[in-house]
Protein backbone atom coordinates (compact mmCIF):
# COMPACT_ATOMS: atom_id res chain seq x y z
CA UNK A 1 0.00 0.00 0.00
CA UNK A 2 0.81 3.78 -0.82
CA UNK A 3 -0.15 6.38 1.01
CA UNK A 4 -0.28 9.96 -1.06
CA UNK A 5 -0.27 12.95 0.63
CA UNK A 6 -0.49 16.38 -0.29
CA UNK A 7 -0.93 19.78 2.00
CA UNK A 8 -3.28 21.88 -0.16
CA UNK A 9 -3.71 25.78 0.14
CA UNK A 10 -6.63 26.94 -1.16
CA UNK A 11 -7.28 30.63 -2.13
CA UNK A 12 -8.53 33.07 0.38
CA UNK A 13 -12.18 32.80 0.86
CA UNK A 14 -12.91 29.72 -1.33
CA UNK A 15 -12.91 26.98 0.85
CA UNK A 16 -16.68 26.17 1.15
CA UNK A 17 -16.24 26.18 -2.90
CA UNK A 18 -13.54 23.76 -2.69
CA UNK A 19 -15.16 21.55 -0.03
CA UNK A 20 -18.30 21.60 -2.50
CA UNK A 21 -16.08 20.23 -5.94
CA UNK A 22 -13.93 18.00 -3.95
CA UNK A 23 -17.00 16.09 -2.93
CA UNK A 24 -17.76 15.68 -5.94
CA UNK A 25 -14.75 15.30 -7.14
CA UNK A 26 -14.05 12.32 -5.18
CA UNK A 27 -16.28 10.12 -6.92
CA UNK A 28 -13.78 10.38 -9.70
CA UNK A 29 -10.66 9.26 -7.33
CA UNK A 30 -12.88 6.34 -6.29
CA UNK A 31 -13.52 4.89 -9.41
CA UNK A 32 -9.66 4.44 -10.25
CA UNK A 33 -8.12 1.14 -10.02
CA UNK A 34 -5.73 0.84 -7.59
CA UNK A 35 -7.15 3.30 -5.23
CA UNK A 36 -7.99 2.33 -1.76
CA UNK A 37 -9.26 5.25 0.14
CA UNK A 38 -8.92 8.84 0.40
CA UNK A 39 -9.52 11.55 3.56
CA UNK A 40 -9.66 15.13 3.13
CA UNK A 41 -8.58 17.23 6.53
CA UNK A 42 -9.28 20.41 6.85
CA UNK A 43 -6.20 22.47 9.18
CA UNK A 44 -7.57 23.83 12.46
CA UNK A 45 -4.58 26.46 12.60
CA UNK A 46 -4.32 27.43 9.24
CA UNK A 47 -7.65 28.63 7.32
CA UNK A 48 -7.15 27.55 3.79
CA UNK A 49 -5.03 24.87 4.85
CA UNK A 50 -5.76 21.37 3.96
CA UNK A 51 -4.34 18.00 4.10
CA UNK A 52 -5.28 15.31 1.50
CA UNK A 53 -4.13 11.64 2.22
CA UNK A 54 -5.13 8.70 -0.78
CA UNK A 55 -3.97 5.00 0.02
CA UNK A 56 -3.68 3.24 -3.42
CA UNK A 57 -2.40 -0.58 -4.02
CA UNK A 58 0.80 0.98 -5.48
CA UNK A 59 2.50 3.89 -7.22
CA UNK A 60 1.47 3.26 -10.59
CA UNK A 61 -1.93 3.51 -9.95
CA UNK A 62 -2.03 7.20 -8.82
CA UNK A 63 1.05 8.43 -10.96
CA UNK A 64 0.21 6.13 -14.50
CA UNK A 65 -3.70 5.27 -14.01
CA UNK A 66 -5.03 8.31 -12.56
CA UNK A 67 -2.81 11.09 -14.11
CA UNK A 68 -2.62 9.81 -17.40
CA UNK A 69 -6.56 9.15 -17.36
CA UNK A 70 -9.59 11.13 -19.31
CA UNK A 71 -10.98 11.54 -15.69
CA UNK A 72 -8.15 13.02 -14.23
CA UNK A 73 -8.94 16.35 -16.82
CA UNK A 74 -12.61 16.47 -15.05
CA UNK A 75 -10.41 16.28 -11.58
CA UNK A 76 -8.51 19.03 -12.46
CA UNK A 77 -10.83 21.17 -14.25
CA UNK A 78 -12.96 20.97 -10.59
CA UNK A 79 -9.84 21.54 -8.06
CA UNK A 80 -6.70 22.70 -10.16
CA UNK A 81 -8.05 26.65 -10.05
CA UNK A 82 -8.14 26.81 -5.99
CA UNK A 83 -4.96 25.98 -5.49
CA UNK A 84 -2.18 28.67 -4.52
CA UNK A 85 0.62 27.72 -4.65
CA UNK A 86 -0.02 24.35 -6.39
CA UNK A 87 0.88 21.62 -3.91
CA UNK A 88 3.41 19.12 -3.74
CA UNK A 89 2.42 15.74 -3.70
CA UNK A 90 4.65 12.69 -2.12
CA UNK A 91 4.15 9.28 -1.55
CA UNK A 92 5.14 7.15 1.34
CA UNK A 93 5.22 3.55 1.98
CA UNK A 94 4.93 2.35 5.53
CA UNK A 95 8.00 1.11 7.80
CA UNK A 96 7.70 -2.41 9.02
CA UNK A 97 9.27 -1.84 12.55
Amino acid sequence: MILEAAMLHVKSGMDRDFESAFEQASKIISRMDGYISHQLHRCLEVQGQYLLLVQWTDIESHTVGFRQSADYHEWKRLLHHFYDPFPVVEHFEQVSL
